[in-house]
């Protein structure tokens, strides 16, 4: 992977992807260790159940989230958060149209295209 070359990243002008049924992803940083990135969810978009290697923190910044973290289902709402151990089942099922700030270590590989680097 090549570490993002920008200290800033200016909302306007990074790229959006769909990623899904409903669902929108900006990348807003990353190096190898950490990768952070802002996702849209319209009501009734889900976040299949998976799981992967990497640690992962979210921020609900706004709307409604059923969030499912290794067979524990719990409802947030705007300013709550979530963390997921590496290789734990996880989804979520958005309720209210909202977005999420997820925040990875390492950086998701995965998510990175050669258009990111």
């Amino acid at each position: 992977m090549k570490r993002q070359s920008k200290a800033f990243v200016l909302g306007a002008r990074t790229p959006r992807e769909s990623v899904g049924d409903g669902l929108v992803r900006q990348l807003l940083g990353y190096d190898d260790s950490i990768l952070m990135a802002k996702v849209d969810f319209e009501a009734g978009a889900v976040g299949t159940v998976h799981a992967h290697t990497h640690s992962q923190v979210s921020y609900v910044v706004s709307g409604e989230f059923d969030v499912f973290i290794d067979g524990v289902e719990t409802r947030l709402g705007p300013g709550d958060s979530f963390y997921i151990e590496p290789n734990l089942d996880h989804g979520a099922v958005c309720r209210k149209a909202g977005v999420l700030i997820d925040v990875f270590s390492p950086a998701r590989d995965d998510f990175l295209s050669k258009d990111h680097e």
